[in-house]
């Protein structure tokens, strides 16, 4: 390339060249990077390119290429394990919420009055499913209410709606344990972002429809008229066959309790079994004391049946810790399970894919079928997320699993999306056999809430996904990792916005009655479609707009920019996690500073 900085001059500085310097920078000696496209920006949301540094197979002699096998499976033991062990955490970390929350549960279902209306069914769903962060533990207590003919099946649609939006919630903390790579970030939180997005857009739309026309209610109703089912029907098992080895030697609860309390029949104790199971014992009997210990006929043998009761063996057997305790014991270890096996699936994922590897696990996942087949690649995706979380019998973990692997640069977010709608979908299938499985008098009630969720999911498909167009959660999911790559302490916020401040905001107003509710929401709602409405407008249409509208520059720059909300942020938590990434602090350094422009070789 000519030397154009001759003569002392410094050609004028311009976004794409400082960009261009940064990523140079940033690049040199790294293990790989996203494709640069023809302009010479980097698109952020394309599959990196993971490049093996090693030897090629065919130039290692045998004991290298025997050392490579035993490290790779080794590598493939460990990734295993901690698969396993991040499945285990799951569950004791569920354990662990139920007991934390299982009697402030049962306090929230008790209230009829609450229920009655449809926003509030819809946060209560929310948060007892972020409470006891298990989506088949909230529907089996709105099954047992109905059952019991505490709760009706209209009150329960805004509460099931509410149960798929709060099940979104695990797939966005784990995406927060690849937050200190910005873009290993940017894909895996937008990854978990698309499933919160499709659940709410699709609550949005559905749930004024439902509160007008009661039409899950009605569809429910006909399907279940139409079918002839008995029950019977048993759903697998799989995944808790392989956990439970585990888990239940650190904790087992009594999780029909949980149903109880909501249904009015609570009891004051715990929620941790300490029998799990009975024993027949032959006792001997001494037929001499016959008339003076029973007042019935005396037995033709010399020998009685007593049932013992089997206590459990699990870590807090027999333990005088409250249910508060020993929640919060479970709390802390499982987290820190939880994230320790995160780190090392990352770490592990980073190592294993690599050259040929990811690309043939990209090929195999990314493929789309040959024209003018392409559009049929989605449809089977989201057949594979159905039936994966059929098997796994928990679309938290399928979500989990797919989270990291969107970080490492394996599955686009396009193709992770129906493979997240399809998980949507399998959890309800696993819900209909289980109903199945119900008593012959919780049958109906059990069934129908099972198909109102089923037609819920398969509602918003048809409505977020057939026509390409309307793949809304796709956009606004990149919108969201950009954002979360720049501002780390957003993901943070969207958190508690999404899944704990807003509901429990709409919760308090719901205690006031509708008519506050409606005076309070109503406007904040409106604002808020005003602004989106704005907003696109300037973007395509700013001609449509007046003058003053055209631009929100007439406003203070802390309404307008998260900058100075990022400094404050910066300031009162200057750790690494809330602190700018490194590449925005570079790209200020080069704005600043010409001389690091002029003395890189471009």
């Amino acid at each position: 390339m000519p030397n154009s900085l001759t003569d002392g001059q410094v050609p004028p500085l311009t976004l794409d060249t400082v960009g261009l310097v940064d990523r140079s920078l940033g690049n040199a000696g790294t293990s790989g990077s996203a494709p640069v496209l023809e302009e010479g920006e980097m698109d952020p949301w394309a599959l990196p390119q993971l490049k093996d540094t090693g030897q090629s197979w065919t130039e290692l002699s045998v004991a290298g290429r025997v050392l490579r096998v035993v490290i790779g499976f080794l590598k493939a033991c460990g990734l295993l394990g901690n698969l396993y062990l991040f499945i285990c955490s799951l569950d004791i970390l569920s354990s662990a919420f139920q007991l934390l929350s299982s009697k402030m549960t049962g306090d929230i279902f008790k209230d009829n009055v609450v229920l009655s209306n449809p926003v509030a069914g819809l946060v209560i769903g929310v948060l007892v499913t972020v409470l006891v962060q298990s989506s088949s533990t909230s529907s089996s207590i709105v099954v047992s209410m109905v059952a019991s003919k505490l709760l009706t099946v209209q009150a329960c649609v805004p509460i099931i709606m509410g149960v798929n939006v709060g099940t979104s919630i695990t797939s966005t903390l784990v995406s927060m344990a690849q937050s200190g790579d910005r873009d290993e970030f940017r894909r895996a939180f937008g990854g978990s972002a698309v499933h919160g997005i499709f659940n709410w857009l699709t609550v949005l739309i559905l749930l004024p429809l439902e509160s007008a026309t009661a039409l899950l209610e009605r569809l429910s109703a006909v399907a279940l008229g139409a079918s002839n089912l008995q029950p019977g029907g048993q759903a697998p098992d799989i995944l808790k066959v392989l956990t439970k080895p585990l888990t239940h030697l650190v904790v087992q609860l009594d999780t029909d309790r949980i149903a109880s309390s909501a249904t009015g029949n609570a009891t004051n104790s715990s929620l941790i079994k300490q029998w799990c199971g009975t024993r027949e014992v032959m006792t001997p009997w001494n037929s001499s004391d016959c008339g003076v210990l029973t007042s019935g006929p005396c037995p033709e043998n010399n020998s009685s049946v007593l049932v013992e009761h089997l206590p459990c063996h699990h870590l807090f057997t027999g333990t005088v810790l409250t249910d508060l305790a020993v929640g919060c014991i479970l709390l802390a270890a499982s987290l820190l399970l939880l994230c320790t096996c995160l780190v090392l699936i990352v770490k592990l994922l980073n190592s294993v894919l690599r050259g040929r590897v990811a690309q043939a696990v990209r090929k195999v996942i990314n493929a789309d079928f040959p024209f003018p087949f392409s559009w049929l690649s989605g449809y089977l995706a989201i057949l594979v997320g159905a039936g994966l979380t059929f098997v796994l019998q928990s679309s938290s973990v399928f979500t989990a699993a797919i989270v990291p692997l969107m970080g490492v640069g394996v599955i686009s977010l396009e193709r992770a999306y129906p493979l997240f709608l399809g998980s949507n979908m399998g959890t309800t299938t696993t819900a209909l056999l289980a109903a199945l499985a119900s008593p012959a008098d919780m049958l109906l009630s059990a069934l129908q809430v099972a198909l109102i969720h089923f037609f819920f999911n398969l509602a918003g498909i048809l409505l977020w996904y057939v026509v390409p167009i309307l793949r809304l959660p796709i956009p606004l999911a990149k919108r969201f990792g950009d954002l979360t790559a720049n501002y780390r302490w957003v993901a943070i916020a969207y958190l508690l916005l999404s899944f704990l401040l807003l509901p429990l905001a709409a919760f308090g107003l719901s205690l006031a009655g509708s008519t506050v509710l409606a005076a309070v929401g109503g406007p904040l709602v409106g604002l808020v479609l005003l602004l989106i409405l704005i907003n696109v407008l300037q973007r395509h249409r700013p001609a449509w707009l007046p003058h003053r509208l055209r631009s929100w520059a007439w406003l203070p720059l802390w309404l307008r920019s998260l900058e100075p909300w990022d400094r404050l942020v910066s300031c009162c938590c200057p750790c690494r996690v809330c602190s700018p990434p490194q590449a925005a602090a570079k790209e200020a350094h080069c704005y600043e500073n010409p001389e690091v422009l002029a003395s890189q070789q471009l």
